[in-house]
């Protein structure tokens, strides 16, 4: 099943504008799908730009992290969120960036038990603390990402992509966000 919540549920006219006919065209043509959440957001086109426009910064735009790397943290927030539609979207981006299924499935069930780098375990950590105990963050984290060779820039990209992904994970939840089919076959 997909997304129980569509465009055409949501959007007063049924209408999408010509700018986003064109954004779900080029979905389509990269990654021949158009992504459920897009769909879902499409109700309102200003809270779709919004969150289009946040997406492809933290996880597309210029960072010390690779998207490897950010796509491992949507994984290891969405594990502790339980969040289906993003693990089995993002285990798939993980799967394709990686070549490794076996990487991909790991990441989705616990991350610490898959192969990572010590700074790429580091990364996991505090992106899963910040989910878990934000409250219990403080300046001893930031210092073991910096020891584990991660800039102060590198820092705040770890946390906005895991904030994200939190604040994506519960969006999917309260609507019911159900994942395309094809992303369960992706990079297997």
């Amino acid at each position: 099943m997909e997304t129980r919540v569509t465009a055409l549920d949501l959007e007063p006219s049924g209408a999408l504008s010509e700018a986003t006919k064109a954004y779900f065209a080029k979905c389509e043509e990269k990654l021949g799908l158009v992504p459920n959440v897009l769909v879902a957001y499409a109700f309102d086109e200003k809270k779709l730009r919004a969150f289009t426009d946040m997406y492809n910064e933290l996880m597309l735009g210029d960072s010390g992290l690779s998207k490897l790397e950010r796509e491992m943290i949507a994984v290891a927030v969405s594990s502790v969120n339980h969040c289906y539609y993003c693990l089995t979207a993002h285990g798939a981006a993980v799967r394709q960036l990686s070549g490794d299924p076996v990487l991909g499935e790991q990441m989705v069930m616990n991350y610490r038990v898959a192969e990572l780098t010590a700074k790429q375990k580091a990364m996991l950590d505090f992106a899963v603390k910040l989910t878990e105990r934000p409250d219990t963050v403080e300046e001893a984290d930031r210092q073991a990402l910096r020891d584990a060779g991660f800039a102060d820039r590198d820092i705040w990209d770890i946390a906005a992509a895991a904030s994200f992904y939190n604040m994506s994970n519960r969006m999917a939840a309260a609507v019911d966000m159900r994942p395309n089919p094809q992303y369960h076959a992706m990079a297997r």
